[in-house]
């Protein structure tokens, strides 16, 4: 039987997640926009930035598996994952040094030469190796970190434990303000810098108090086979995804060859956006992990639908976040947008935190049979006890999160004003808090202990897929609309993203999964 843990030690388990959405938080939604505005057309912006996060999210998907299952086997003397996570940090920082030289890098002959083959700067292609290369290491951290919790955590505290992590990865959006001024002047490299001491000491802080042990647990299985599997996973998934992008740019071209009026076109091309994303998202994960887990898929349904709604929920949240600044900037027609993108992210933190932490005391209180509630704790517990959300479990949490950013999304839809995009993120990190730290305690609950890495780097297909899909798919269909009205595109994709989190809802129904009503303690 695990020990009980003290909260230091679930602070230095997860502590990683702090310096790794650093890096995320700045490169996803601040500065990769930036860059991309540096270096291509305005007309194509958006679809160049699905373009170099479609292609390093593919290389996550990979990476991040490989790195869990490496793991698994580790027979290292640090440990299974800390080993893992001071290699990937390290070629992470390297990396991020390439991400750094795009905007300084000139050179006439070469971009001659790509501009005539490719129709971008040779400075792109740069960023564009750079942001894969990092994706790889970072996922790399990835594929370990999300190992600890079960190897180390027992069962009656992956909830707190669960909760935590969500705030070690929302914590970020309060360094946002800073990042964002210093990316609308121009510091690049300052804010490399910034990203690369974080991320380093956060690490060093792992490995060195993570209380890891040399595994002697030996796991079955062929690791060739298994790779080989990772990569048909992988593959199977791109190109579901880059089918529906092919279908939506067809379809659009079709409509509009056939005359059809401006109202016509949203409808009809939006009604395709949401088919195509819900089916990429349904075909890729179920023959995607059924491929990646082979002959036990069928016994894992629960598993493959927790990464359904996972996928559903993240492709929509997530994209409303990389769109942010575009939105910001063409539809409000706001200046410094990098630096009112950060107001809003660091905004939106505060109801992110709370919200995590709560839902991470939330996810450890379950159903007793006979429908008892055991002896509350004091403070917090008897607050949301009191207020029968316990009884939700943590498929029920894991809905109504859903069910709040659809809330969300519909209110970004009617903003106007800045105000009104910091209320409506207000609520969507209400919800977004809540599910991280519910969803993560669910999944963790669900994936056989001795594979955890091998389980949870599958998940890869939520955290990776959400980003080849809604912003894979959502890009080209923000410039289609935004080149016959100015903006539009932005209220076309989130439409469409409130859809996803509806169906996010639909899909936590299906997990099945045996929750009693009980206090963990």
């Amino acid at each position: 039987m695990q020990r009980k843990l003290a909260w230091r030690e679930h602070i230095v388990i997860n502590i990683p997640w702090f310096g790794l959405n650093i890096t995320t938080g700045t490169l996803t939604p601040l500065l990769l926009p930036y860059l991309v505005l540096l270096l291509v057309s305005e007309n194509q912006k958006n679809t160049s930035l699905a373009a170099i996060r479609v292609t390093g999210l593919a290389v996550a998907m990979l990476v991040q598996p490989m790195a869990g299952i490496l793991s698994d086997r580790s027979p290292h003397p640090w440990g299974r994952r800390r080993p893992f996570i001071l290699l990937g940090t390290i070629l992470t920082m390297l990396f991020l040094l390439i991400v750094a030289a795009t905007p300084i890098i000139t050179t006439p002959n070469l971009d001659s030469i790509i501009q005539s083959q490719f129709g971008v700067p040779a400075a792109f292609v740069l960023l564009l190796v750079g942001i894969v290369l990092v994706q790889g290491s970072l996922n790399i951290v990835f594929g370990a970190l999300i190992g600890l919790i079960p190897d180390l955590v027992p069962e009656k505290q992956r909830g707190r434990s669960s909760g935590l992590k969500a705030v070690f990865e929302l914590l970020p959006a309060f360094f946002a303000i800073p990042i964002g001024i210093f990316i609308d002047r121009g510091r690049i490299g300052l804010v490399i810098g910034i990203v690369m001491s974080i991320l380093f000491i956060t690490m060093l802080i792992n490995v060195r108090f993570v209380e890891e042990k040399q595994s002697t647990e030996a796991t079955s299985g062929n690791v060739y086979r298994t790779f080989l599997r990772i990569v048909a996973l992988t593959s199977i998934f791109v190109f579901v995804t880059q089918f529906a992008i092919w279908l939506i740019r067809a379809g659009g071209a079709f409509i509009q060859a056939q005359g059809a009026s401006f109202n016509q076109q949203i409808f009809l091309i939006g009604i395709a956006g949401i088919f195509t994303m819900a089916g990429a998202i349904f075909l890729g994960v179920y023959f995607g992990a059924g491929v990646g887990i082979g002959k036990e898929a069928r016994q894992q349904m629960p598993f493959i639908w927790w990464v359904i709604n996972r996928l559903l929920f993240l492709a929509a949240v997530g994209s409303i976040q990389g769109f942010a600044l575009f939105y910001l900037r063409d539809y409000l027609q706001m200046s410094d947008p990098a630096t009112k993108t950060s107001v809003l992210f660091a905004v939106v933190g505060v109801f992110l935190i709370p919200s995590a932490l709560a839902g991470g005391y939330l996810a450890d209180y379950r159903v007793a049979g006979g429908g008892r509630v055991g002896a509350l704790r004091a403070g917090l517990a008897r607050t949301i006890v009191a207020l029968r959300l316990h009884r939700l479990g943590r498929k029920g949490l894991v809905a109504l999160a859903g069910i709040i950013c659809t809330l969300g999304t519909l209110l970004l839809l009617m903003a106007s004003d800045f105000p009104m995009v910091i209320l409506s993120g207000s609520i969507l990190g209400i919800g977004t808090g809540l599910f991280m730290a519910t969803n993560w305690a669910l999944g963790t609950s669900l994936v056989p202990a001795s594979e955890a890495g091998r389980y949870l780097g599958i998940s890869n297909l939520a955290g990776a897929g959400a980003g080849i899909i809604g912003v894979g798919i959502g890009g080209p269909i923000a410039d289609f609309f935004n080149r016959l009205e100015p903006g539009l595109g932005y209220m076309v994709i989130f439409s469409i993203y409130a859809v996803l989190f509806l169906l996010s809802v639909l899909a936590s129904h299906k997990i099945e999964i045996a929750e009693s009503i009980e206090i963990l303690n």
